[in-house]
């Protein structure tokens, strides 16, 4: 696609990256989508970052360095997309390389799909599979999820998408709300809020995008991506959800009754969600009670008809059995049993 007007924004976040944004800067450049803008958004650097942006500007008007109206990811996000001239976002970080097709690929599916808000596409790990195997599993996990069904289905698991990796239209920030700061992770919060409006979400089915996996990103560090954050904020959109869609609600099944899950499901009893059942595969739990809720096996579940079950299991595998035995009971995904983490 030629040069010209930009059709695509891409706003990037950028702190102390001076060792890798010239390459991410570079595969921007390697686009065969060339219509676009990169809105740099300087967030307080004190590296060479700044001298490089503006370097990279004086060589190609398409790159835009700014500084941020605020501190912090969320409000260098926000100044990008404020800046943007294009009807469409595409995110990036400053250590993630985009393969040459990216853009135009997912310019396309939006172009192709006018129901669909947002587009990600399969990702490569940029870490190491055995030293940063924890992560490395999340990507082969996020990259089964292309439909918006799958993505749907699966939001309370985990983050379906991989946040630099994404392009939505614009008119969604307007319509329901940019990212929020708060102590949850912005991107996560950003993605349930939109799906619960109803914006429809999918993937290119191909691997367009380099994710880097570096020891110090904000992932691994800040308190808003740790685990305690992820569950206190997303408890409260999978409540609203079920109240929406569980034919049973207030009440549940749960399966799993180990510590972990029995502390992430008091999060929901807060929010006025009833257990009326545990389900466990461990025989010495069958026939407990564990603060007033019994304890079942898996052959003591109540039909379809009569319950809805929340699967809390999600340990290697244990996801996909679990799934492929409530099949084998006639439960329907989304509709009377939810994948959750």
């Amino acid at each position: 696609m030629a040069a010209g007007k930009p059709i695509v924004s891409i706003v990037m976040p950028v702190r102390n990256a001076a060792d890798t944004v010239q390459a991410a800067l570079d595969s921007l450049a390697a686009q065969t989508l060339t219509a676009w803008e990169c809105i740099a958004v300087n967030d307080s650097s004190d590296d060479a970052t700044a001298a490089i942006l503006d370097a990279a500007a004086a060589g190609d008007k398409r790159i835009i360095p700014v500084s941020s109206r605020g501190t912090g990811i969320v409000d260098a996000l926000n100044t990008g997309i404020a800046m943007a001239s294009a009807p469409v976002i595409a995110r990036m970080d400053a250590d993630d390389i985009s393969l040459p097709a990216r853009l135009e690929r997912q310019y396309e599916h939006l172009l192709a799909n006018p129901g669909t808000g947002l587009v990600s596409c399969l990702v490569e790990h940029g870490g190491s599979s055995r030293r940063q195997a924890g992560y490395a599993r999340y990507v082969r996990w996020i990259n089964t999820l292309i439909t918006h069904e799958q993505i749907s289905l699966n939001r309370f698991v985990e983050s379906p998408l991989a946040h630099p990796a994404v392009m939505f239209r614009k008119q969604l920030v307007k319509d329901h709300g940019g990212y929020r700061n708060g102590a949850f992770p912005e991107d996560y919060e950003l993605w349930l809020r939109w799906l619960e409006a109803g914006v429809r979400m999918e993937k290119v089915p191909e691997k367009l995008f380099y994710w880097s996996d570096r020891d110090d990103r904000l992932s691994r560090t800040d308190e808003r991506y740790s685990i305690t954050a992820f569950y206190g904020m997303k408890t409260g959109y999978l409540a609203r959800w079920l109240a929406a869609n569980n034919p049973h609600h207030p009440h549940v099944v749960v399966w799993g009754a180990g510590r972990t899950t029995r502390k992430r499901v008091e999060l929901l009893q807060e929010l006025g969600i009833r257990v009326t059942r545990f389900i466990d595969i461990n025989p010495v739990r069958e026939g407990t009670v564990i603060h007033g809720i019994p304890v079942s096996m898996p052959d003591g579940l109540p039909p379809p008809e009569e319950c809805f079950v929340l699967s809390y299991v999600g340990s290697a595998g244990a996801r996909e059995l679990i799934g492929a035995e409530l099949k084998e009971k006639g439960f329907l995904p989304g509709t009377t049993w939810l994948p959750v983490a």
